[in-house]
């Protein structure tokens, strides 16, 4: 059983999503490997700092065409459409949790491209996104 002193200790870091934003700067770091590490994690918080001011996207590893390399995976006859059980499976894949479970589409079990990557980029968007949110 944890202490007092742990149970705090684990409740701020979640609090702060401080583990996210380790993941997220580590994953960076092996991702763009720049020249200047410390220059290139400060550019980044700061990049935080003001998308969670402003409300502007903040730093991310993925996009559109790493979204459309996604695609063309799960769609290789190029139908423009995916099933809904292939939109959970790459969103929960990319590392999303918190995702429209109703996207447009999803009656049909045809999710379009557009409507996929439009959900991947906002779900991608709040898991970079490793501060309280206003």
């Amino acid at each position: 059983m944890a202490s007092q002193r742990e149970q705090e200790a684990a409740d701020y870091l979640k609090k702060h999503k401080i583990m996210e934003l380790m993941e997220n700067l580590t994953s960076m770091l092996f991702f763009y490997r720049p020249e200047k590490p410390r220059e290139f994690l400060i550019e980044q918080l700061e990049q935080l700092k003001i998308s969670r001011q402003s409300g502007v996207k903040g730093p991310n590893l993925f996009n559109n065409s790493n979204l459309d390399a996604v695609l063309g995976i799960l769609d290789p006859t190029n139908q423009k459409y995916i099933t809904f059980a292939q939109y959970k499976q790459a969103l929960t894949t990319l590392g999303i949790k918190d995702f429209n479970e109703c996207p447009e589409g999803a009656n049909e079990d045809r999710i379009s491209h557009e409507t996929f990557k439009t959900e991947a980029m906002q779900g991608l968007q709040r898991c970079s996104a490793t501060y309280e949110q206003p």
